[in-house]
């Protein structure tokens, strides 16, 4: 089977920004809510993918949204948290 429309665009997207390429996975998924698209990078490119206050991300899953309205599907973007990632959990603050 040929690899979906979704999936190629976003592992095209994502290699292209990031600095290990080699390391970008894209699982699929279908059900009856739509397209889920797993993706898993390098720890150290997590940064360039989120971008500034979630602003990357956010454009990735805009252009998914135009490609899966052009196949008449509902795509969402999930973005694995990988082993080893630098990221600080969010503390409420609650005086």
């Amino acid at each position: 089977m040929a690899k979906a429309t979704d999936q190629e665009f976003l592992e095209y997207l994502v290699k292209s920004i990031v600095d290990h390429p080699d390391d970008v996975k894209v699982d699929r998924k279908v059900d009856e809510m739509g397209v889920l698209l797993s993706l898993q990078v390098n720890p150290q490119d997590m940064g360039q993918v989120v971008g500034r206050q979630g602003a990357t991300a956010k454009s990735i899953r805009s252009l998914l949204r135009i490609v899966g309205i052009k196949n008449n599907a509902r795509v969402n973007l999930k973005i694995e948290e990988p082993e080893g990632s630098t990221r600080v959990p969010r503390v409420e603050n609650r005086e």
